[in-house]
């Protein structure tokens, strides 16, 4: 199997401080990769680090066997790495459909709006809505739909649940579920942790910034001491 993404003796922070402390991970084509661990872990800036938002980083970053870690961010974008942030993933000002004609690298840009109106019907119905006047939930799939635009064969998701109400997060982790069949291999980082790793193929366990506990996703939803130090009990 195809590996998409290849990460080894990982470092990186803010300033001197190493956030990350040595990380190893793959993630294969076709695969969810869920990224757990408590508050301060590292997840968000094991994310960052992915997508050229990391300050100062060292060691191994590969995509599709590409050496990815000197690219800046938007150079990495192009490589084929699509990123749905925690906070500000859209731009409010702007209707749905103009967030989406917005994305740069894009070939055949109406021919793929289409797309995304398909994939994502309620966005389509709004298309001309302000982007600012959405639910969290619609935010959600705009948010989505951009990252998908220019047809990336990674996704990586900080916290794609945080902002949502109870209602709408099973709403996101089926629509997460769905990135396989669309040919991208996604990477979650997520405080629900046993949710997310339902849905995912394998599971990484972050604690201190080091890769604590990490394999198949069933396997560590049934772990004990998984359970007991990282992901709660039901």
């Amino acid at each position: 199997m195809t590996t998409v993404l290849d990460i080894a003796a990982l470092r990186g922070g803010y300033g001197e401080v190493d956030i990350l402390d040595g990380i190893d991970l793959t993630l294969a084509e076709g695969e969810i990769l869920t990224v757990a661990g408590t508050n301060g872990a590292g997840k968000s800036t094991l994310a960052k680090a992915i997508v050229g938002l990391l300050p100062r980083v060292a060691g191994t970053l590969r995509v599709a066997g590409r050496d990815i870690l000197s690219l800046p961010a938007h150079a990495r974008a192009a490589s084929g790495i699509g990123y749905v942030p925690q906070v500000a993933n859209v731009f409010g000002a702007l209707s749905i459909l103009e967030n989406l004609q917005v994305v740069a690298g894009v070939k055949d840009r109406k021919g793929r709006i289409d797309e995304m109106f398909g994939l994502f019907p309620l966005l389509g119905e709004r298309r001309r809505a302000r982007a600012g006047s959405l639910s969290g939930g619609e935010r959600q799939q705009l948010a989505f739909a951009r990252a998908l635009m220019a047809r990336p064969r990674l996704m990586v998701l900080d916290e794609p649940t945080a902002a949502l109400s109870p209602a709408k997060v099973e709403d996101a982790f089926r629509l997460i579920a769905r990135m396989p069949a669309l040919g991208v291999s996604t990477l979650i980082v997520e405080q629900r942790a046993r949710q997310s790793l339902a849905i995912s193929h394998r599971g990484c366990i972050l604690d201190g910034g080091r890769v604590a506990l990490q394999g198949d996703a069933a396997t560590l939803l049934a772990d004990e001491r998984a359970a007991d130090l990282y992901l709660g009990r039901h």
